[in-house]
Formats: structure tokens, C-alpha cells, sequence
């Protein structure tokens, strides 16, 4: 059997949920991944408010709330260790739910996802490498490939799904990286052994050379990501070292991480931010990072991934109900996702420039100190279920800068008890 309506390229958040909407509105799903799981993956391992009713969808949100994983219920953030606050969610209007995010190992989390699909009833193929796509009349029919034991397969479709990742075959193929115009960005992650307790925030410390992601895992257990400029590491001879000796120069990760230990080798990846060209093919989509990444600082990968899955198989379910595969049908997922987060993509842009001017940085991290509901409206928008146009807009941003311009001095967290 190698015939089917989708095939799904990559086994990740993006593509699993693809392949989960689209099975569930009856398509006939495969789904190919060149690694086996449960698998590892470098991650914030942060999973936003928003993502809850997508997972819920899906058929995993019991199942990972059955594990009982750490949930978070705000955001902190510092400014070059003079400057910050912490905020928790705010809820959403006429809702009593509580709003938290999910803190949630990859490993953990890919696994429930792909045994899900399994349950579904896609064809899931693990150790299945895609090196190409079948092209006929101007249109992708399928994939070629090989699998672990470097047999060559060939699997036919009436569209083709790309899935994945930043190294996706469709962006070699079809040359649709665009180059990132700023400086290139590294990320280095590891977890940590922490023996005190652990805060219930995802804390964010802005400081040379970059900043930090951090958030508890599991008991005792926190997961802290550096985000650097490449130029910073250059004559490093120990990216690990060099990690280790950056988080715990910060005073505030070094009083958070309490005298803990790294558990593993941080590891990297780098071209963080990059942007993708408009599919110019029929019978193919992009979705997840192979669509284009920014940077994590607000970017929140996952719930992105979900949530552009979820777009396109609305979009693709529609073209199977027309039997148009063309790249205008198929194309108009791209505008809808354009059109959702393209002011989220801007305030990233934003706040990139903010974050590495340290002066400018430090003034309008005070004013959201002092202004706890402007605070909580920017939380809500990085945790994806507030629109981004309350933060983007010229009321937001303007009360921010004619406030940074008014102030003279910083204020300092407080001494620890």
C-alpha cells in the first residue's frame, strides 16, 4: 500500500496534530519521520495557555494532565539584573478557568503525540527519511526515500505535507529559506538539578550576552535554554563550558538555579529566526518551523505549530471537498496564517531590538513593574490568547515610551529573605 490522500512529513507537534485534524476528518493519513520514539529534541519545553483547547482537540490533553506535569502560572521577567516583574496570566473575560502553561519534556510530550496518532489510525512510518518529492505536471503527487535499513521507498499522495523542521527537504528542494537579514542567534540548552523549591513561572532573564529561558520540568528538575548572538561564542573552544559559565554569571539565574547542578552536555542549535518564500508548487504545504521561525523570546514554538497545523487541514480538507490541490487553493492557508500572527511576528521584532539595548530595556521593563495590567495584557499576548494587536498598537506602545523617556532611575528586586 503506498497510495493515500496525505502524506505527513515529520513526526513533531506540527506534524502530528496535521495528521491527527486531517485523519479525524477522514482522510487517509501517512505519516513518515526519519528518527524513531520517543525521541529527544532541544526545546524551551514551554507550552503556552493557548495550546490547551487545541491539545484537548486532539484526544492528549487528559493524558498529559494524567501525569500530573508542572503547570505554570506566569511569566518573569529581568532586565540586565537591575529591573523586572513577575505576572500571573490573566484570565480570560466571562472565563473562570484558570489560565496556566504547560511545562512538559519533548520526549514526553512527542511520544503521547505519536502514539495518538497511531491510535488514530494514521500509517505511521518511523526510520522513514524523505530525500525528495514525485513532481508531475507542475504539481507534488508524493515523496521518495529511504528507510533505517536503506531500503528505498515511494509513497504517492494527493498532498504532501512538510513538517519538518528548519532542515525540511522541501526548503532544499524547492530553495525557499529566505536568509536572515540580522545577526544569527545560537541557542544552547540543558537541564538542571535544582534541590531548593522551584517557582511556578517561566522566568526570563535579559542580560549580556543575550537571555534565558527557564522552567521547571519535573520535581527538582528545571530546563534553561540560552539564546546568544553566534558572535559571542566565537573563539569558545567549550560551548558547555561557555554555557554553564554565562547562565550562572547572571546573579538571578545563579539565586534561582540555588546551588544546582547541569544533568547533561548543553546542546545547540543555531539560525534561530529565518523566514520561507511562498510555496510556487501545487499539492504541497508548510507547516510548523518549516514555515518560517522567529525567535522564541516570544515565538512559543509549539502552540505556533499547533496552531498552523490546525489551519492548514482546515484548508486542505476544503480542497479535497473542491478536488483542487493547486497552489492557489492550497495557498490560502498561508494567507490565513499571515493574517493571525502577523502582528505577534512584528512585536517579536520589537522587543528583539528592545532587549539589546540595555538601557532602553531596563526603562520599559520598569514601566511594566509599576503598571501591573499593562504587565498582564503583554503575558496574555506571549501566552497566544490575547490578541497581539493590544500590545501592537500605537496606545500600548506609545504609554511605554513616553513613560521610558520620563524615567530618571531603575528599582531593584527586592533582597531575598
Amino acid at each position: 500500500m503506498n497510495r493515500f490522500d496525505v502524506i505527513v512529513i515529520g513526526g513533531g507537534p506540527a506534524g502530528s496534530a496535521t495528521a491527527l485534524f486531517l485523519s479525524g476528518c477522514g482522510h487517509k493519513v501517512a505519516l513518515l519521520d526519519q528518527a524513531r520514539f520517543p525521541r529527544d529534541k532541544i526545546c524551551g519545553e514551554f507550552i503556552s495557555p493557548a495550546a490547551d483547547v487545541i491539545l484537548e482537540r486532539l484526544g492528549v490533553l487528559a493524558e498529559i494532565d494524567a501525569l500530573s506535569p508542572v503547570r505554570l502560572s506566569g511569566v518573569s521577567i529581568s532586565s540586565y539584573e537591575k529591573t523586572g516583574f513577575a505576572v500571573e496570566y490573566p484570565p480570560i473575560p466571562g472565563s473562570t478557568r484558570p489560565m496556566t502553561s504547560l511545562s512538559l519534556p519533548r520526549m514526553v510530550f512527542d511520544r503521547l503525540l505519536i502514539e495518538r496518532v497511531g491510535q488514530a489510525g494514521v500509517v505511521v512510518k518511523e526510520g522513514h527519511k524523505v530525500t525528495d518529492f514525485i513532481v508531475e505536471e507542475g504539481r507534488v503527487v508524493g515523496v521518495r526515500g529511504r528507510d533505517d535499513a536503506k531500503t528505498p521507498f515511494e509513497l504517492r499522495a494527493q498532498v504532501v505535507v512538510d513538517a519538518g523542521g528548519r532542515n525540511g527537504v522541501s526548503l532544499r528542494r524547492f530553495d525557499l529559506k529566505k536568509k536572515n537579514r540580522g545577526s544569527s542567534k545560537i541557542a544552547l540548552a540543558a537541564h538542571w538539578a535544582v534541590s531548593g523549591p522551584l517557582e511556578k513561572y517561566c522566568a526570563m532573564h535579559i542580560s549580556h550576552p543575550g537571555y534565558t529561558g527557564m522552567a521547571p520540568t519535573g520535581p527538582g528538575q528545571t530546563n534553561v535554554v540560552l539564546v546568544v548572538d553566534k558572535k559571542s561564542i566565537q573563539g569558545e573552544k567549550d560551548l558547555h563550558d561557555f554555557y554553564v559559565r554565562t547562565v550562572l554569571k547572571n546573579p538571578l539565574r545563579r539565586e534561582l538555579l540555588d546551588g544546582g547542578e547541569v544533568m547533561e552536555k548543553a546542546r545547540s542549535v543555531d539560525s534561530l529566526a529565518f523566514s520561507v518564500r511562498p510555496v510556487q508548487i501545487g499539492g504541497l504545504v508548510l507547516v510548523g518551523d518549516a514555515s518560517g521561525f522567529i525567535d522564541p523570546f516570544t515565538g512559543e514554538g509549539i502552540y505556533l505549530s499547533l496552531r498552523s497545523a490546525q489551519i492548514a487541514s482546515d484548508v486542505i480538507d476544503a480542497s479535497f471537498k473542491r478536488n483542487d490541490f493547486s497552489r492557489g487553493a492550497l495557498a490560502v492557508y498561508e494567507c490565513r496564517r499571515k493574517k493571525e500572527f502577523r502582528k505577534k511576528f512584528l512585536l517579536s521584532k520589537i522587543l528583539q531590538r528592545l532587549i539589546y539595548s540595555p538601557a532602553l530595556c531596563n526603562r520599559v521593563i520598569e514601566i511594566l513593574a509599576r503598571n501591573p495590567e499593562q504587565a498582564a495584557t503583554l503575558v496574555g499576548v506571549i501566552g497566544d490568547y490575547i490578541p497581539a494587536d493590544k500590545v501592537v498598537s500605537f496606545k500600548f506602545l506609545g504609554r511605554l515610551l513616553a513613560g521610558a523617556m520620563r524615567i530618571d532611575g531603575f528599582f531593584s528586586f527586592p533582597p531575598s529573605s
